[in-house]
């Protein structure tokens, strides 16, 4: 513990030297989310991003983050602790299939979910994040909507929205989607009085056995506000401490057991230390396609106001 506090205290003092700003998301390790200046969920940081002063925007969280604060922020260095804290559903959509659906329907807006990569966010009409993408699809004026990369969240939207006709991609959430009906039938027969509370991006069967349905941070603004004293959680473990943080009087279960995002761990104090003292892994994009990228965030902050 006492190398954390160190780590902690040096990296306090780097900060100021540099002004600089720590955006960690809920899934990241717990030493990390406490020393951050903030800590949510991608609309969240992604907002945030646009309201700082700050020279460096150190983003603790994987690779496309860092992009949505560097699209964001063209003029700031932006800094991720390890390059290689990647999400393989970013990557679940093509820019080719995007192309195709345009030619065949007249109508469609292409919804990018902001876990993707800025290429993708370049191609599309808007982008939304799990906190905002009913809102934000509800106001758009095309009847066709071609959701990616996840087919899970799209798949819930698109059920509260029948005057809507998604076309749905094939990607998905490894962790989410990895969380099975089975697993979470069996935790709630051990628990039977505790709320499900599932993300979005699970499987539709799983999403449909919950409680609430809702983001990393509406989970948390749920359980906090609930009056029940145990809760059933289907997301990222990272979330429980934050959860803990906020309820020490609640207990919280994991709906199965390998809810664990191994990109989001690759994150350490040891390296956010050194990426602050070196400005290595820096995240760097040509500047037309922030320009292109930078079009559908900013009509997200705008339709999700």
């Amino acid at each position: 513990m006492s190398d954390v506090r160190e780590m902690a205290e040096d990296i306090g003092r780097l900060k100021k030297e540099k002004n600089a700003i720590i955006m960690a998301h809920y899934y990241v390790a717990d030493e990390i989310q406490d020393i951050a200046d903030f800590v949510g969920d991608s609309f969240f940081l992604a907002k945030k991003a646009t309201e700082t002063d700050a020279d460096i925007i150190v983003l603790c969280g994987v690779r496309f983050m860092g992009e949505s604060a560097k699209v964001l922020n063209p003029t700031k260095k932006v800094l991720i602790p390890d390059m290689a804290a990647d999400c393989p559903m970013a990557h679940m959509a093509t820019t080719d299939r995007i192309d195709e659906v345009r030619e065949k329907y007249d109508d469609v807006a292409v919804v990018c979910y902001v876990n993707s990569t800025a290429d993708l966010k370049a191609a599309s009409d808007v982008c939304v994040t799990s906190a905002n993408a009913l809102k934000i699809v509800s106001r758009l004026p095309q009847r066709h909507i071609y959701f990616i990369p996840d087919q899970n969240l799209a798949h819930y939207i698109a059920d509260q929205l029948p005057e809507k006709e998604f076309i749905f991609n094939d990607g998905f959430c490894h962790v989410h989607n990895s969380i099975s009906l089975d697993a979470l039938r069996k935790t709630r027969a051990l628990k039977p009085d505790a709320p499900v509370l599932v993300h979005p991006e699970c499987k539709p069967e799983v999403v449909a056995e919950a409680d609430y349905v809702g983001s990393t941070s509406g989970i948390i603004k749920y359980a906090t506000e609930s009056s029940a004293k145990e809760f059933i959680v289907a997301t990222e473990l990272g979330v429980m401490h934050e959860l803990k943080k906020r309820n020490p009087d609640k207990v919280f279960y994991p709906a199965g057991p390998m809810q664990i995002c191994p990109n989001m761990k690759k994150l350490t104090m040891e390296k956010l230390l050194h990426v602050l003292k070196e400005e290595d892994s820096e995240i760097t994009l040509p500047e037309k396609l922030m320009r292109e990228a930078k079009t559908p965030m900013e009509e997200m902050l705008r339709l999700a106001k």
